[in-house]
Order: structure tokens, then C-alpha cells, then sequence
């Protein structure tokens, strides 16, 4: 027992500041590991690995030569083979460390201070849904923030109009050649429509939501973008962001919601409180 204290007693004396650092480090690491790991089917790859490194060792126990040999040989490889088994996984996780606004206030982007049009395709996108609503006409719309959005861009039709109630109908409208994809809004204006989004991989979705529903909440999962969806069956207002669905929006709500997460400042407060201080309304209603 005192051989024990010694070790821990010898230890602490060396131990430093730099040390509590490194500590530190590799727990937020580690931390930010498995909390990816449980929000994506990373975790289920994560256990084939484990269930392979098994097979390795028993191999090696019992003397099973050809395939301890192939086991071996794949290790070699490890590197390799989990950047190209977990590229969305990895990217995921890339683009969420460039969007940390700890990282993003020590690093100054030069961005433009919102103006008149990111207000006004706010309201602009506010007064259609209200329309949409009430004539159950099914849209989707997306506001680009950090997360460059050009590649889906590509996938539509650009446009790069400023927005309005008129505009925004034509392209909704349902015998439209457009009507079916995205509309893409960046920095107040209508980069493309027509475009396509990808498909959410949380299978606990409810099984209710339609593609539109899916589409955003995929968006959403890959990107910091808020995607409004409007639904064609029942003419709801939801709001798909960081992977959650809010929805019951009318038009005084959706206003305030988008103008807090688009608008500098506004979001900062959003993005701390949101998560906790959550509305029932929005509790019973959000969709994981």
C-alpha cells in the first residue's frame, strides 16, 4: 500500500501544466469520438472492428495461420481503410469543428454584417409559407449559413434573383418545372431551385414525414443550413436545423425562429438556449 502512494506521490511531482493540457485534449477527443459514433451508424462499423480485432487475436491463440495472415494484412491497411469506411462520418466531423463559434471567434471570417435583403427574404419566405399553408402546396426551402452549399446548388437551377412572395409561388407552384426540389437562399437572395438534398440516415424518423420532411432533416444533419418545409398534405410549417424537426409554425413563430437562427447575434443566443429552454409545444412536436 505505501509502494502505492509513493508511485502515485512520485508521479504528481512531475506532473505539469503541460500535462493537464494533454489530458484534456485527449478526453475532448475521445469525447467527440464516441459522441459521433452514437449519432451515426459509425457506431455499428466501430463494432464490426471490434468483432475483427477478436477474430485476430483468437486466430493467434489457436494457431489458425491463414487467417491471423489475412487478419494481419488488413491492420496493415487500417489507416486507409477507415478514412474511406467513415468519409462522411470524418467529413461530418471536420465541418462541425470549422462551424464551433469558439474556433470561428478566435478566427476573424470577414463576413458582412447582414442587410436589407436577408430581412427581407426572412419575410419574404415567412408571408409565402403562410400561403403555401393554406393552399397545401408542398415547398422547400433552404437558408445557407457557414456551411457553402454549392454543390447542391449545382444539382438545381440557378437563379440568383432577390426574393418575393411572387417569385417564390412560381417556382412552388405545382405543375412548375421546379416545383419538386429546393430553393436555395444565400446572403438574401435565391441562388438556385429545383435542387436536391439528401435523405436523412436516422431510421427513427417517423415514419408519417414524407420525402420533403426527410430531405430537410438529411440537410440539416450534413449541414448547419435551416431548411423550411411546408407540407403538401396537411399544409404544416416546420423548420428542420441541426438534425431536428420543429414544427406547428405559423407565421409570427416562423419570423422569429429564422430571424434568430440567421441573423449574427440572434443565433448566438439561440443556439445556447434553444436546446434547453425548448417550448412544450416544441418538445411534443419535434421529431428526432
Amino acid at each position: 500500500m505505501e509502494n502505492f502512494f509513493s508511485t502515485i506521490m512520485a508521479i504528481l511531482s512531475t506532473f505539469q501544466f503541460k500535462d493537464a493540457i494533454d489530458i484534456l485534449s485527449i478526453s475532448l477527443i475521445l469525447y467527440y469520438l464516441l459522441k459521433l459514433f452514437r449519432q451515426s451508424r459509425a457506431g455499428q462499423l466501430v463494432k464490426g472492428v471490434v468483432i475483427l480485432l477478436i477474430a485476430y487475436a483468437l486466430s493467434a491463440v489457436f494457431e489458425l495461420t491463414m487467417v491471423n495472415y489475412i487478419l494481419k494484412a488488413l491492420f496493415e491497411f487500417a489507416v486507409i481503410i477507415i478514412v474511406v469506411v467513415f468519409q462522411p462520418e470524418l467529413r461530418q466531423a471536420l465541418e462541425r469543428l470549422g462551424r464551433n463559434r469558439t474556433f470561428k471567434s478566435l478566427v476573424p471570417t470577414g463576413s458582412p454584417s447582414p442587410d436589407a435583403a436577408v430581412f427581407k427574404s426572412i419575410s419574404d419566405v415567412s408571408d409565402t409559407c403562410v400561403v403555401f399553408s393554406r393552399s397545401k402546396t408542398g415547398a422547400l426551402i433552404v437558408f445557407e449559413r457557414d456551411s457553402v452549399l454549392s454543390e447542391i446548388a449545382a444539382t438545381g437551377t440557378e437563379l440568383n434573383s432577390d426574393t418575393s412572395v411572387a417569385l417564390l409561388g412560381n417556382i412552388f407552384f405545382n405543375k412548375a418545372p421546379l416545383h419538386d426540389g429546393a430553393c436555395i437562399i444565400r446572403d438574401g437572395k435565391i441562388l438556385a431551385a429545383g435542387c436536391i438534398l439528401p435523405l436523412t440516415k436516422n431510421n427513427d424518423v417517423n415514419a408519417e414525414l414524407g420525402t420533403r420532411h426527410r430531405a430537410a432533416l438529411g440537410l440539416s444533419e450534413e449541414s448547419d443550413a435551416v431548411v423550411v418545409v411546408v407540407s403538401e398534405e396537411t399544409g404544416t410549417i416546420s423548420i428542420a436545423v441541426g438534425g431536428r424537426l420543429i414544427r406547428d409554425l405559423d407565421r409570427t413563430s416562423l419570423h422569429e425562429k429564422l430571424s434568430d437562427l440567421i441573423i449574427p447575434g440572434e443565433s448566438e443566443k439561440t443556439d445556447l438556449f434553444t436546446s434547453v429552454f425548448k417550448s412544450k409545444k416544441e418538445k411534443k412536436h419535434e421529431k428526432k
